[in-house]
């Protein structure tokens, strides 16, 4: 009887150590000086957007968890408190999570926000960039933020993004990197 019981724990903690480690399993992020990983997600508009789009103009590509979340509505609102600065820069910000194209139009429409969220339903740029967290259909984007410069290569990184001051320390970094 006790081997039983020392078999089915041994079964149940080693199921756990794998989903522990399958939930929170990603790939490693893109880091600095690499070429960003290319994708193209659908809009809030409704429209297919890819990163090729923005050759030319630097990328500020934000992943976040979910639409009409406190921390994600607080750091949209922040992108959009600052969007002229960054148009001012020559940089489009593009943010990323795994709801529909839909719930984005939404969000966008309820908060006032002028930039475009792209839909990874699948989480697949999520996972090209480290950026998921989860397993299966409960995969969601982690909070993470990649500036790519004019030639498509990651200028800067930013992983596990505290929302209150993030877009400032973005433009922060922009203004050095342009300054280079």
């Amino acid at each position: 009887m006790k081997i039983v019981r020392y078999v089915a724990g041994a079964f149940i903690l080693s199921v756990a150590v794998l989903l522990f480690v399958a939930f929170n399993a990603t790939t490693d992020p893109p880091a600095v000086g690499d070429t960003a990983p290319e994708f193209t997600l659908v809009s809030n508009e409704g429209l297919e957007v890819s990163l090729d789009d923005y050759r030319d103009q630097w990328v500020v590509l934000y992943f976040y968890p979910r639409d009409f979340t406190r921390g994600c509505t607080i750091e949209a609102r922040n992108f959009e408190r600052d969007r002229e600065l960054y148009e001012e820069k020559n940089a489009v910000i593009l943010g990323v999570s795994v709801d529909s194209a839909e719930s984005h139009e939404e969000f966008c429409a309820k908060e006032g926000l002028n930039f475009k969220l792209l839909s990874d339903s699948d989480a697949q740029v999520s996972t090209d960039y480290g950026s998921v967290i989860g397993i299966d259909k409960a995969k969601i984007s982690a909070r993470n933020t990649f500036v790519i410069d004019p030639e498509g290569v990651i200028a800067s990184v930013f992983l596990k993004v505290k929302v209150q001051k993030h877009s400032e320390e973005v433009l922060a970094a922009l203004d050095e990197l342009q300054a280079d």
